[in-house]
């Protein structure tokens, strides 16, 4: 059987500050979550913080690329290397970030040891990049690039890291849970990124969307697949406590029947979960809740 292993990554880097000299309240995310017990509660074994760099956008305008480029890129390599040992030797990590931006370290990781696809959980498309930024608004914060970045698009000092690029490619992604009113989806559709927007699932099943997504991740010239969980996936009415908390999200009853056959895969290789904010949660009832989805779906006897 394989082993849990969580490891934290709380890197806020990716998203931009919530107010004129705030910081984005990500970074608690993993402290939140290992004091609903989740280390006991995965039956996990402990794989440690790896510490992110200091958030500071200093002299960054608007116009100058992603902030925090030249320490994402850094973090990345770092993260990478602490997961990509683990997956070698057949554990199954954890991550707990953070924002989105931490899938960097995880797919730069795996694109180190062969080819492997992503199953996308979000509420958000994440795909603006140079191309389409008319549409999509400025590039700048990595969070909201994140399925871009992955598949190559981007500045090559984050989406070329090591000469990877790309680290998934585009027919490897499947995207699943952002709003139905997201405008990258004619753009997705056209790339032939697979992609399920939450009336899709509601209309065919959360259990029929997930088998569906596993015949596209289980397909042979895959090594296997990562699950990147954003907690704005969900409905605001159960999880307010992220920086885009936009209407006609899942339920968590949804995201459950989602997760739980891609969890049971064998081809599994691990999780990432991000954007849960323990600064906008005063009463701490998002963790409570990601902490029973988690256990619900991972954990092992």
């Amino acid at each position: 059987m394989r082993r849990n292993v969580l490891i934290d990554a709380p890197s806020n880097l990716g998203l931009r500050p919530p107010a004129p000299g705030a910081v984005p309240g990500c970074y608690k995310l993993a402290g939140a979550l290992r004091e609903q017990g989740l280390l006991r509660r995965l039956g996990a074994q402990e794989g440690g913080v790896v510490v992110p760099p200091r958030y500071g956008l200093g002299e960054w305008r608007e116009g100058d690329g992603d902030f925090h480029a030249a320490a994402l890129a850094q973090y990345s390599v770092r993260l990478a290397r602490r997961i990509q040992g683990h997956v070698r030797n057949g554990d199954f990590p954890v991550v707990l970030g953070g924002d989105c931006s931490i899938l960097l370290g995880s797919v730069l990781a795996l694109r180190r040891l062969g080819r492997y696809g992503v199953a996308y959980l979000d509420g958000h498309s994440d795909f603006r990049h140079p191309g389409n930024t008319e549409v999509s608004g400025p590039i700048g914060a990595a969070a909201g690039e994140g399925v871009a970045q992955i598949t190559g698009r981007g500045q090559p000092d984050l989406t070329d890291i090591e000469g990877l690029r790309p680290y998934v490619r585009d027919e490897d992604v499947s995207l699943l849970g952002i709003r139905d009113a997201d405008t990258d989806q004619a753009e997705l559709a056209r790339l032939a990124i697979s992609c399920t927007n939450v009336g899709e699932i509601r209309r065919r099943g959360p259990e029929t969307v997930a088998r569906a997504a596993l015949g596209h991740l289980q397909n042979s010239p895959l090594d296997g697949f990562w699950i990147h969980l954003d907690a704005d996936v969900l409905d605001p009415s159960v999880m307010p406590a992220v920086d885009s908390p936009d209407p006609d999200g899942l339920s968590t009853g949804e995201l459950r029947a989602l997760l739980g056959p891609l969890a049971a895969s064998p081809r599994c290789v691990g999780i990432d979960v991000a954007i849960y904010d323990p600064d906008r949660d005063p009463d701490g009832s998002g963790a409570v809740l990601l902490a029973d989805l988690l256990e619900g779906v991972f954990a092992q006897p």
